[in-house]
């Protein structure tokens, strides 16, 4: 009996040794967060101590506070990898691009937009840039730096660090960060420190990786990825400082791509488990970054959302695709879909600025966009009116401008037809939520069907799977874009449109798009603003897709340019504001960008390396006969 208590006694022992081993690893990954957290505010307190002491008007003064800023985005650099993803809201205020910002998440798809302001050190570098610098100003946007970090240290931050699931979310958020944002100036104001930096972040989370895997061992990152992502630190530490000589096509195509699968991976493997917003569009099945399952912008089923029957979804498509060309949608039977978004022409119209009213007399105030592509936004229309495109399908129906009509009269001129009464009283056992045909039926099976031509891929995703090469003047002008050119700081990686990392958000743009190619004054057109009404949102549009572009002119929300040279140029000289219009709210730097002839030419192979090889399908051979004979006389595609 004694033997038998010694033994209980020993294993209470191990099985409590373990216990605290286990807890002490764990707690020395925690305080090595809490250690860089506590050296970012260290940093911060001397900036502003700094700032308190210095003499602005002298420039050996401002010197000293950059330099200091610049230590600050040092420590910053070792403690980003946590920061960006545990409180992204609060990220902005310790390293805001923006003094403010109106980025329109997921969940404002059902509460209004609210105005987020930016401090930290970005700002306070180019704050610092300016002719007069009010010392309190420059103060204030470090004290709400310093203020922000102290979130991270609350319980509810902190408690995440004790298991692992954060981690791979952390590292996800990295990695999509290095393929789009990190690289390319983003929010590095001093492009001189773009590269610099990046070298020191993979340091830092190389250090991060193996204070993991020692607290973690159950679920640590794997050998292959650990080589795999020393070569990637390889790779940067050997290439130029300067970021428009940097290779981002190889960075991002043999290093990132293959860390992101990896990652993806080791995310099912471990069967980790999200509770944040941020990885509320991301698919966690997702093994490719080029992928077009990467992320959810839009549910293109509408009504049909839980459909999965392949059958079932082929008649949705198959209807879809008769209500699309079909003008018994609009109120004079003469106008579809397929009059302003024409299939063969990527779904817009490339003969046109801008596309006849209803009236078939007077134009419409905005080109037609392309709808290739369009569900990777999470707001639809070029102000984001709309947060779904069933919604916008609706808008457009209703539209007295466009096709005119009114839901009484539509359901019921479509219902007349029996091919179409027939097919939707079927898929009403797939709608239980509905006990009737609606207007909902009608836009899902027509946004079902456009959607799909958004599935298909371009030569440059298939060179960064390795599935094929594309030329050398691409790549050099994906590297242009990524960095000289300034492309990439609106239009991000991988679907090259205003959603970046962690792609919950929408962005829009102050351009100063002008009136005419004189630019004799910017248009009337207000945007955003006709939407949520605020200083910034004054002639913003949301960020379009370049995927197509060589296919998809004439150019801009009125259409004012007919060649990717024009666009290239107008970029290149500042805008409207850098062309003499007064654009007080103008995102878009107004400096030139002093591209040479041959840089836009390989801008253009790159933008070209985009157009995707998507197989159109001939009109439908006849429309459903109604009941009504008056009816029976529309024309396949309408008539303007």
């Amino acid at each position: 009996m004694k033997k038998f208590y010694i033994l209980c006694s020993l294993f209470v022992l191990v099985t409590l040794s373990a216990f605290f081993n286990e807890n002490a690893e764990k707690t020395l990954y925690s305080s090595v967060y809490s250690g860089k957290i506590e050296s970012l505010r260290t940093s911060q307190l001397r900036l502003i101590d700094i700032i308190t002491n210095a003499d602005l008007s002298s420039p050996s003064g401002k010197q000293k506070i950059s330099e200091q800023i610049n230590e600050c985005r040092k420590v910053l650099k070792g403690v980003d990898f946590w920061l960006r993803y545990l409180e992204p809201t609060v990220y902005k205020k310790i390293n805001g691009p923006l003094p403010v910002e109106w980025e329109t998440e997921v969940f404002e798809k059902f509460e209004k937009p609210y105005k987020r302001e930016g401090a930290g050190f970005t700002l306070a570098a180019v704050y610092l840039d300016e002719e007069e610098v009010n010392k309190d100003s420059l103060i204030s946007l470090i004290k709400s730096s310093f203020e922000a970090t102290e979130t991270y240290r609350a319980d509810s931050i902190t408690n995440n660090l004790q298991d692992y699931h954060h981690f791979y979310l952390c590292n996800r958020l990295m990695l999509l960060n290095l393929a789009s944002i990190y690289t390319t100036g983003f929010e590095c104001p001093d492009t001189n420190r773009v590269i610099p930096e990046l070298r020191l972040l993979l340091s830092e989370a190389g250090n991060t990786y193996e204070t993991f895997n020692h607290s973690f061992d159950a679920t640590p990152l794997t050998r292959d990825y650990l080589l795999l992502f020393k070569n990637a630190l390889n790779f940067a530490e050997k290439q130029p400082d300067e970021y428009s000589s940097f290779d981002h096509f190889t960075f991002v195509k043999d290093y990132i791509s293959p860390l992101y699968t990896m990652n993806q991976q080791l995310i099912r493997q471990y069967r980790v488990v999200t509770k944040s917003f941020v990885d509320y569009s991301l698919n966690k099945s997702n093994t490719s970054l080029f992928s077009k399952d990467l992320y959810n912008g839009q549910n293109s089923k509408g009504i049909f959302l839980r459909v999965s029957d392949e059958n079932v979804l082929d008649e949705i498509d198959r209807v879809g695709k008769l209500l699309f060309y079909d003008p018994i949608l609009s109120g004079n039977n003469k106008r579809s879909c397929a009059s302003c978004h024409k299939p063969t022409e990527f779904f817009t119209d490339t003969t046109a600025t801008t596309a006849f009213q209803f009236d078939n007399k007077g134009k419409l105030d905005r080109n037609t966009p392309t709808l290739i592509n369009v569900g990777f936004n999470h707001l639809v229309m070029l102000d984001g009116k709309h947060i779904s495109l069933q919604d916008q399908t609706k808008s457009v129906m209703m539209n007295p401008t466009e096709l005119g009509s009114n839901e009484k009269e539509m359901l019921n001129k479509v219902l007349s037809c029996k091919d179409y009464k027939i097919a939707f009283t079927r898929l009403l056992e797939f709608t239980p939520q509905e006990d009737e045909i609606t207007l909902d039926h009608i836009t899902s099976a027509i946004t079902f069907y456009y959607s799909k031509f958004s599935k298909y891929y371009s030569p440059f995703d298939d060179a960064m799977e390795n599935k094929s090469t594309i030329n050398q003047s691409a790549k050099t002008g994906f590297n242009l874009f990524m960095s000289k050119s300034q492309c990439a700081t609106c239009h991000f990686v991988p679907q090259f449109n205003g959603v970046k990392p962690p792609f919950v958000s929408s962005e829009f743009e102050v351009l100063g798009v002008p009136r005419d190619t004189l630019f004799s004054e910017g248009t009337a057109d207000k945007g955003r603003f006709n939407v949520n009404p605020a200083h910034e949102t004054g002639n913003a549009f949301r960020t379009g897709s370049i995927r197509n572009a060589a296919h998809t002119a004439p150019y801009m929300h009125n259409g004012v340019f007919t060649t990717m040279t024009q666009v290239i140029d107008f970029y290149d000289g500042g805008g409207g504001a850098g062309r003499g219009l007064d654009i007080p709210n103008q995102t878009l730097s107004s400096d030139s960008l002093h591209l040479s002839g041959q840089e836009k030419k390989m801008l253009i192979a790159f933008i070209e390396s985009l157009n995707e090889k998507i197989v159109f399908e001939k009109p439908p051979v006849r429309l459903p006969l109604s009941s009504s004979p008056s009816l029976n006389k529309r024309k396949i595609g309408g008539e303007y």
